[in-house]
């Protein structure tokens, strides 16, 4: 697979593939946004991918030609930093090509991407029932003994 597999920032012709990407990964945490926040999200990572300062960044996996995942993430300040971190925020393959290296391939892209930036950590979340990805980010990263709270 590797041979085949390309993982690139999101072009403007990607959006339709973008969304039904994304839109799977928002049904399976039983989610959902708005149009505005599609053509926002999109907007923004285009302007990310082009060197706009502070925007949301995102790749795309392509698999023989057809793209079979994503990854959206972004930089920020940190106050035990003098250094960005960045933030992994979505991340996700589709289900006929899972257990092949698109998630990890997808990871991996992201800590180039921080290290490029001179970016000290990459962090991500997910929820405690994702038996499946845990697996792999048992072994690409360490779980922290964080637990999250939000309004």
């Amino acid at each position: 697979m590797a041979d085949e597999l390309t993982i690139r920032p999101l072009e403007a012709g990607d959006e339709a593939e973008w969304r039904r990407l994304w839109t799977a990964y928002l049904e399976f945490y039983e989610s959902s946004v708005t149009e505005e926040v599609y053509r926002s999200s999109f907007d923004r990572m285009l302007a990310g991918n082009a060197g706009a300062p502070n925007e949301f960044h995102g790749l795309i996996a392509i698999d023989r030609g057809r793209p079979v995942g994503l990854v959206h993430y972004l930089f920020h300040r940190h106050g035990w930093k003098i250094e960005n971190v960045c933030y992994l925020q979505d991340l996700y393959a589709d289900p006929d090509v899972r257990g092949k290296g698109i998630g990890r391939a997808l990871i991996e892209a992201v800590y180039a991407a921080a290290d490029a930036e001179g970016c000290p950590a990459v962090y991500w979340l997910t929820q405690d029932f994702n038996a499946t990805a845990r697996k792999l980010y048992d072994r690409i990263g360490n779980l922290t003994p964080f637990i999250k709270y939000s309004r």
